[in-house]
């Protein structure tokens, strides 16, 4: 029987928190790539186009978008996930204008289905699309590769977390609004304790009535923590949502350069 998301943290709190993933629902996708991305930024690119461009790669309407700043290159990028049964551009509505004051490229790409493949199995055709999809935006834009960060909102931010953890040599950082827990896959590459960490920024609404912060956004990360991990994590007087003020810091911690 599948697991609303209001029973969810509750879920996972009956489970073992020895393990960064504890638990997770059943059912899964039947492509099966590790979730692994193999697209790189290139060099030699000029960034033309600027503002919100529709990538074409999907005509039934589950495309991916591409948000590129008037700014200097290379940019600062931020691969942005949607909630379950949200969409592209959703994303864009909870960052407000904060990715355009703060220079940074957005490429906010739909899940195949209502949700992202690996919140209920594994790893699989999203991870495909989100693939083609940066390939697309590496040949569109001068993207800056020690910049380049996986983020999502909801099950978009478990599902970034995963990835992060699964694709440390592409994202250099992490950035999860509200998060409800750390997709199998990437909770087992994150107990190799791999040299190469990614940086994450988690926040969560002290008051979220769909993934409570108790057992969800602060135990992700003290979990992350304990693993090594460096770990922004941001409490806001809120529910399930991307506060202006949250999503602004969010923004300027993705476009900092970092050493």
């Amino acid at each position: 029987m599948p697991l609303y998301r209001r029973e969810f943290c509750a879920f996972l709190t009956s489970c073992a928190l020895g393990s960064l993933s504890a638990c997770r629902l059943t059912g899964g996708s039947t492509i099966l790539n590790g979730g692994r991305i193999s697209a790189r930024p290139h060099q030699g690119v000029k960034t033309t186009a600027v503002g919100r461009n529709p990538l074409g790669l999907d005509s039934g309407g589950r495309d991916a978008i591409l948000y590129l700043p008037k700014s200097e290159s290379p940019l600062p990028l931020l691969v942005m996930l949607h909630g379950a049964t949200q969409n592209a551009e959703d994303m864009f509505w909870y960052l407000g204008s904060a990715h355009e004051e703060a220079g940074v490229a957005v490429l906010a790409p739909n899940s195949r289905d209502t949700t992202w493949d690996a919140i209920g199995g594994s790893f699989g055709p999203d991870v495909d699309f989100l693939n083609r999809s940066l390939e697309r935006a590496f040949e569109s834009a001068a993207i800056d590769p020690a910049r380049i960060c996986v983020g999502g909102f909801s099950d978009g931010a478990s599902y970034a977390i995963g990835l992060g953890l699964l694709n440390t040599d592409l994202f250099t950082s992490v950035a999860a609004f509200s998060p409800g827990f750390v997709p199998e896959e990437g909770a087992a590459q994150a107990d190799l304790l791999a040299s190469t960490k990614p940086l994450f920024f988690i926040s969560h609404g002290t008051h979220d009535h769909i993934l409570p912060i108790n057992s969800c956004g602060r135990r992700i990360a003290q979990a992350l923590e304990a693993k090594g991990y460096e770990v922004t994590f941001r409490e806001f007087d809120g529910d399930h949502e991307i506060p202006a003020e949250v999503a602004r810091e969010g923004m300027k911690w993705v476009s900092t350069k970092r050493s």
